[in-house]
């Protein structure tokens, strides 16, 4: 049976962070209650400090210290919300691989029936969003706009009102893994791989504690690199501008000279001459951004500097145990 299989493996906890000071001593509770109930004892928790400025790296270092269970990444910098996690799941060495933000705003308790479900037979059951609390309605707007938009633009169906708060059996954190994308977007990047993918529902809390680390412009970086990543169509639709132009500078030719040869109305101007050289010119260029853009993620790619550097690693050296036993 699968779940015989499955149900001896460890299971490992991915908790990127990055100034979480505020929250981080609850978190850490409340996944450690939730984890202590589990029916296999065989577990542990790895936070990915992203380059934090404030005392989270120190409130790790003490979490660790007491708990052997608990291991700490340190990356040198902040590399990203998404390089953290990838770095946690290089480094986890769970059969199943849970990923949960520091900020509490996916519940913890869920973790159980993730694991029954994959116990079952599910290979990634992730969190579908039934409520955002704490969130603002331009927000919960352009998210929905956004996994829409790429779900029309995109040949991989991306679960709509997801994040990263997921379950993946060891087989796709691998394959996640051997993708070697510097852009990257882990979400489609984990419905890409196929597999027995399920939902579970659940009503997503406001923050805790602290504040969102996803401002605007980071939410709109995020979103491209959504989009750029999953789908040629804004290389095409670039193409189809530029026909368009085309053919309404072919009209704007065949207006000009029939009014130059069968009417005595001919007035030497400029004005369509300018908008006509604008319209052009702001396609050519809209072209060659979108162009430039993947042209871009190309140069940083053929580049191979690694995803992220480590400054500190606690608690690689001996293996999980429970130290109240």
């Amino acid at each position: 049976m699968l779940s015989d299989v499955r149900g001896n493996g460890r299971l490992s906890v991915v908790v990127p962070c990055y100034n979480e000071q505020a929250v981080i001593a609850t978190t850490h509770r409340r996944l450690v209650d939730v984890l202590a109930g589990l029916p296999a004892p065989d577990w542990e928790v790895l936070y990915v400090d992203d380059g934090s400025r404030d005392a989270t790296l120190t409130l790790l270092r003490d979490i660790q210290a007491r708990d052997p269970r608990v291991r700490v990444l340190s990356l040198s910098r902040n590399f990203g919300h998404q390089i953290a996690v990838s770095a946690g799941l290089e480094a986890a060495a769970g059969a199943a691989v849970v990923l949960i933000d520091a900020d509490l705003q996916d519940p913890p308790e869920l973790i159980p029936d993730m694991l029954a479900r994959w116990r079952d037979g599910a290979d990634v059951v992730y969190g579908e969003r039934a409520a955002r609390a704490g969130e603002t309605r331009f927000k919960r707007l352009t998210a929905s706009l956004f996994y829409r938009l790429i779900n029309r633009i995109s040949a991989t169906p991306i679960p709509i009102d997801t994040g990263d708060f997921r379950l993946m059996d060891r087989r796709v954190v691998d394959a996640v893994l051997a993708m070697p994308e510097r852009d990257r977007f882990l979400r489609g990047m984990v419905a890409w791989t196929g597999f027995r993918q399920e939902p579970i529902r659940y009503q997503r809390a406001a923050r805790s504690a602290g504040e969102s680390k996803y401002p605007l412009g980071r939410m709109l970086r995020f979103a491209a690199d959504g989009l750029l990543s999953f789908s040629l169509v804004p290389l095409r639709l670039a193409v189809y501008m530029g026909l368009a132009a085309s053919a309404l500078a072919l009209l704007g030719i065949v207006y000009a000279l029939a009014m130059r040869l069968f009417t005595d109305i001919w007035v030497p101007g400029w004005t369509l001459l300018f908008i006509a050289v604008l319209f052009l010119g702001g396609v050519q260029l809209l072209a060659l951004g979108v162009i430039g853009e993947y042209l871009g993620r190309v140069y940083w790619e053929v580049k191979r500097r690694p995803l992220y550097l480590v400054k500190e690693r606690l608690g690689f050296d001996a293996p999980p145990e429970d130290k109240t036993a």
